[in-house]
């Protein structure tokens, strides 16, 4: 019989008034790994406080490694021996590797810190796992994968029993993502629990024995693909999602016209070496960043930060440096934290990038509430114009971010990895957006690590290899793109 390394039991918790999870039932047994798909994101963030620290509940009771470490009468506060990894990383970046691992784990008590004998207990660590990795490797200077093993390896030798990973397949590439999973099967063998957080049933269907479905704070359902042995069977309870992208995927018809909207000609950075493309209006192109190490090279381009060291960067024609340039738009990784001013009203938010179409909206508050009630991507919402962006939801961040580009009106918009950290339904309508964009005949370029939701869109695919091109795809031809990738067939 197995061992149970986790048991949540009728939990209840809430925060501020407000009920994050209800009545919530979960278990995990030692060596298991468990998907968890959040069709809403409601409550999952407190499943994750939770399970690293032992906070009041309103009622329930929690069991780690066959001990009550929670419950409704008492809690503790006390931190639980239990890993969480997600897109920002816990590690210390200015910190080495060995140094991240075995000085900084919980009871290390020396006074004296010897680096060769680190060294030496880490390399049967590494060598293990397969991963060429140098203890003396400052984090920093870490790719997005490399400090996913690292922390994975801390978790391991730290003796935490339970890792959850929440939405790692964003921000690496389908290769590191392989290489990924085939530790967590390795690990898993060994006694180590996993709680794989994804949007994608399809990836957990790969990697995980269950999967449970996540929403309003309670998992309604688990899923056993192993034992039902059909995808029917699996994608049951799913079919709006599937269905809503399987739709957007065939109502996108590309509205190329002429020439190129924008044209990027040998562009070379510091990560870019002599990568080219280009895009017409009303088409979506995905550049896929195989090493995911040119985007913050590009987007400083893009937006005139930085100039590129040779190249040029063309709009319908004509040469541009981009700064100042509102025919390019970006819409930046996590718009809703990276895009919207708390200090500014809703509606200087809404009018941020519209001064050089109206150059005297910032005199005239009439001005500004007029475009604010003529918006028609925000009229379904209540009167918001005078509140602070702070109190928003993010479906409606996300709602005032694309209205400003869409009153912005540029020739192109570079998105930068759209769907990540966005739960099934908020994915959905980010796919109802970017649609909308292209329809006003605006060219879309999304920069992507992970091909998952973004293909529903496109009708090209450039993937990028040591900063320049590397393999480029029609849309025809995405069929021969590996089985792993979702809604690739045409």
């Amino acid at each position: 019989m197995k061992r149970e390394i986790l048991r949540m039991e009728r939990v209840t918790y809430v925060e501020q008034g407000n009920m994050k999870l209800k009545n919530f039932n979960m278990a995990i047994y030692e060596g298991e790994i468990v998907g968890l798909v959040p069709i809403n994101n409601l409550g999952l963030d407190a499943l994750l406080q939770l399970l690293q620290k032992n906070l009041p509940l309103y009622y329930g009771y929690v069991y780690y490694r066959d001990h009550m470490v929670n419950w409704w009468g008492q809690s503790n506060r006390e931190w639980n021996r239990i890993s969480i990894i997600k897109n920002e990383s816990i590690l210390a970046e200015n910190m080495t590797v060995a140094d991240n691992i075995f000085v900084l784990r919980p009871g290390f008590k020396k006074w004296l810190i010897q680096k060769r004998v680190l060294k030496l207990q880490l390399a049967p660590f590494l060598e293990e796992i397969g991963v060429d990795i140098s203890p003396d490797t400052y984090v920093s200077d870490l790719t997005r994968f490399e400090k996913i093993v690292v922390e994975l390896l801390k978790a391991a030798i730290a003796g935490n029993r339970l890792v959850a990973l929440y939405d790692v397949n964003t921000f690496i590439s389908g290769m590191e993502l392989e290489r990924l999973h085939q530790m967590i099967r390795d690990y898993a063998k060994r006694g180590i629990s996993f709680l794989y957080i994804t949007a994608h049933f399809e990836e957990t269907k790969r990697l995980c024995e269950r999967t449970a479905m996540f929403t309003n704070g309670r998992i309604i359902k688990y899923l056993y693909p192993a034992k039902e042995g059909s995808n029917e069977m699996f994608l049951c309870g799913l079919e709006g999602f599937d269905s809503q992208i399987r739709k957007q995927r065939e109502r996108h018809i590309s509205s190329q016209k002429g020439g190129p909207a924008f044209q990027v000609k040998a562009l070379s950075t510091y990560f870019i070496q002599d990568l080219s493309f280009s895009v017409s209006s009303g088409e979506c192109l995905i550049l896929q960043d195989l090493d995911n190490r040119i985007f913050d090279d590009l987007v400083d381009v893009l937006s005139g930060k930085e100039q590129p060291q040779s190249g040029k960067i063309q709009i319908e024609g004509r040469e541009t440096r981009c700064k100042y340039d509102r025919r390019v738009a970006i819409i930046r990784e996590f718009p809703a934290k990276k895009m919207l001013f708390s200090y500014m009203s809703y509606l200087d938010n809404l009018c941020f990038t519209l001064d050089h179409r109206l150059p005297g909206i910032w005199n005239s508050a009439r001005m500004r509430k007029s475009i604010y009630q003529e918006c028609s991507l925000i009229q379904q919402q209540s009167d918001l114009s005078r509140g602070s962006v702070d109190k928003l939801t993010r479906r409606q961040k996300y709602d005032l971010i694309y209205a400003r580009i869409l009153l912005q009106n540029p020739k192109v918009v570079f998105c930068v990895q759209p769907f990540n950290g966005a739960e099934m339904s908020l994915r959905i309508h980010i796919c109802e957006l970017l649609e909308m964009l292209l329809d006003k005949g605006i060219a879309v370029v999304i920069l992507a690590v992970n091909l998952a939701d973004s293909l529903a869109l496109a009708d090209r695919l450039i993937k990028i290899k040591d900063g320049k091109n590397f393999l480029e795809y029609a849309r025809e031809d995405f069929e021969n793109l590996p089985d792993s990738v979702p809604w690739k067939f045409v």
